[in-house]
């Protein structure tokens, strides 16, 4: 079986190197240890030291020289906009104060579709619209770990 070697990022590789492609969720994109299998039938082992987070456009290099492109699968979210743009700032804290994953597009932020948050969102003003797209949180700063 194919082995991933590299990781590399996006906007760093030709997509002309792409010899397949696999389409994954942001939960699904987050691995440390997984077979997959690409579009065109490409069946490899990606198996890295420590779990990394795969963004869209990322190339996955293979042991035989080809590159994987790494796609973000379109899900269900909601788009998050404010009348007034410093509100958003306000609504962001809100989102994390609750520990969601929260993704910045722009002038909006995003979330993945949550009825309590969305009910939490309105009451606060926030205009929302429920779209269908890639997910690409925020991640957390290094050693941000409210655990222990």
């Amino acid at each position: 079986m194919k082995r991933v070697v590299q990781i590399k990022g996006n906007g760093t590789w030709a997509l002309a190197q792409m010899g397949d492609r696999v389409s994954l969720d942001a939960g699904d994109r987050q691995r440390r240890r997984i077979v997959m299998t690409g579009e065109r039938g490409t069946t490899f082992l990606l198996d890295l030291e420590q779990p990394a987070t795969l963004r869209d456009g990322d190339g996955l290099v293979l042991d035989d020289g080809s590159v994987v492109l790494v796609a973000g699968k379109p899900e269900p979210l909601v788009e998050i906009l404010t009348r007034v743009k410093s509100d958003i700032v306000r609504l962001a804290w809100h989102i994390g104060n609750r520990h969601a994953e929260l993704q910045i597009v722009g002038n909006a932020l995003r979330i993945r579709r949550d009825h309590v948050l969305e009910d939490m969102l309105r009451k606060l003003g926030a205009d929302l619209t429920e779209i269908e797209a890639a997910f690409e949180s925020i991640s957390s700063p290094p050693g941000h770990d409210h655990g222990s």
